[in-house]
């Protein structure tokens, strides 16, 4: 009997849909106990969510300022063969909630030598997220052995507006007669992701406690945009002097600090419908003179399952 214990927060639903489909696999198989937990903060994130409370979140999250969630659900000494960490992204970070559970004292008894798959649903940007999963694992003695993502694949330009407008006013679209699609991950997508728990109950029973090798390689189960790297980089850098300076001026409720999110949410909007472009412009122009060094980035952040999607291509 192999155990595998699986830990989520889903705000909207969406991320919940996700988890379900990947386990599904295993849940039927009589070979597998599956532990599914989520994790709840004491007071639970308003969806939608207003729109002060929303980028008001922010410096918290960047600082990493949360509640410790300790499940009661959950059996810390309890020895799993493997845990999936299944979170989404909330200003380049994982939310919250999984930030919380992670710095708790039951997380360092539960992930202390086992090997984890992170499982990512979100918009587009996800790399720095998942640097900074890597870093908290690493620090619980927890070995990462493949990585899962997810995400929304309208163009930019329409999630730009999708995104905001099923965050902020519960509407998820599609928008304009359907000229701007559906917000969020598509159902195929989701439906999918059960590939990922046929491949992991296939293969987990026949191998080794220490066996840190990928299980999910050909399975498509990354694609890295290569020209949101340096924009990820770069905006966390902002989020961090933003939040700095929001954080000096008191708790979410000050006054002061509700004029400042106003003159931080103008400078964002400017950021990403000038900067962003104008930088993504520029990296086309280089890409040529970059290819290896894009190259080498797109293998690092694509590890440890790696962008191939061979086996889907012989129907495996």
């Amino acid at each position: 009997m192999r155990r595998v214990l699986v830990l989520y927060f889903s705000q909207t639903g969406q991320l919940h849909d996700i988890v379900r489909s990947t386990v599904a696999p295993m849940e039927r198989n009589p070979e597998f106990e599956v532990d599914t937990v989520e994790l709840k903060p004491s007071k639970p994130y308003p969806f939608p969510w207003p729109f002060f409370r929303f980028f008001n979140t922010f410096p918290e999250c960047i600082y990493e300022d949360t509640e410790v969630i300790e499940p009661a659900d959950l059996d810390a000494e309890k020895q799993y063969d493997l845990i999936i960490v299944a979170y989404t992204v909330w200003f380049l970070q994982p939310a919250l909630p999984v930030l919380g559970f992670l710095k708790s004292e039951k997380a360092k008894r539960v992930f202390a030598g086992k090997p984890v798959i992170t499982l990512i649903g979100c918009r587009n940007m996800w790399l720095m997220a998942q640097e900074r999963m890597k870093e908290l694992l690493t620090g619980l003695g927890a070995r990462l052995i493949d990585n899962i993502v997810l995400t929304d694949t309208s163009h930019s330009a329409f999630t730009f507006y999708s995104t905001p407008m099923w965050m902020l006013f519960g509407k998820r679209g599609p928008f304009f007669n359907g000229w701007i699609p559906r917000a969020g991950i598509s159902q195929a997508d989701i439906d999918g992701a059960e590939r990922f728990g046929r491949a992991i109950a296939a293969q987990l029973p026949n191998r080794d406690a220490k066996d840190d090798r990928p299980m999910l390689t050909g399975l498509g189960a990354v694609h890295v945009r290569e020209g949101l790297i340096e924009s990820e980089k770069t905006i966390k850098r902002s989020f961090r002097l933003w939040g700095a300076l929001l954080r000096s001026l008191g708790k979410p409720d000050a006054l002061a600090r509700q004029f400042v999110i106003l003159l931080y949410f103008l400078f964002l909007f400017l950021v990403i419908i000038t900067v962003v472009p104008i930088l993504a412009v520029i990296k086309m122009i280089l890409k040529p003179l970059a290819k290896a060094s894009i190259a080498k980035q797109r293998e690092y952040f694509a590890a440890p399952s790696g962008e191939s999607s061979q086996l889907l291509e012989r129907g495996a």
